[in-house]
């Protein structure tokens, strides 16, 4: 992906929605999360659409619901706001309950376009290995940060991580190695802090 002002305004946008946002336990400003899925993701082989829809991943979840993703529609396109919106759990006010929002985003993966599942993939790879480090510099306290703890947080990187496994397209060798990569994290997660999540979490 070559450098663009189109790329440039939608970081500068990011910005903007997620001012004064931090990282889930850190004081670490939220931007720097939406870099770091946007670079991943352009190692990977992302359009310039792609790169745009890995900066703006967090929008509607975090930053407004809908109008977010009409102001996203306008001003960056159909396709940038379909990728924002796959990689959408809710866009409801409040949160549907947990486990609920999460099975029906894993389930909608199984589907999902090559597009979003690169972002998706992007996205939890940088998550998947800022918990493996902050694990190994602060043991167990590391679960606190997240709602449902060590079990659902396990159960649903590798929920997550299954789904894009078995949708992978044999011919798409950039977003496999990414996938790949994933799947070495989160399983080295789960090994370290005392093997897997019970399937059957969300049950």
């Amino acid at each position: 992906m070559s450098r663009s002002k189109r790329f440039e305004n939608a970081l500068k946008f990011a910005a903007r929605l997620h001012a004064g946002q931090t990282r889930k336990g850190s004081n670490t400003p939220y931007i720097g999360h939406l870099l770091a899925v946007a670079a991943i993701a352009i190692e990977h082989g992302a359009s310039e659409d792609e790169a745009i829809g890995a900066l703006l991943h967090d929008a509607v979840e975090d930053q407004g619901g809908k109008p977010t993703l009409r102001k996203i529609r306008r001003r960056y396109g159909k396709r940038v706001a379909r990728i924002v919106d796959g990689c959408t759990d809710t866009d409801k006010m409040p949160k549907p309950p947990w486990c609920q929002r999460k099975k029906d985003f894993v389930a909608s993966l199984h589907t999902a376009s090559p597009s979003i599942r690169l972002v998706v993939a992007a996205d939890k790879l940088h998550n998947a290995r800022a918990v493996l480090s902050d694990y190994r510099n602060d043991g167990e306290a590391v679960w606190s940060n997240f709602t449902t703890g060590r079990d659902g947080t396990l159960w649903y990187y590798r929920s997550v991580t299954d789904s894009l496994l078995g949708s992978l397209s044999s011919d798409d060798h950039q977003l496999e190695t990414l996938i790949s990569e994933l799947n070495r994290i989160v399983s080295t997660l789960a090994q370290e802090c005392g093997g897997p999540a019970p399937s059957t979490f969300c049950d």
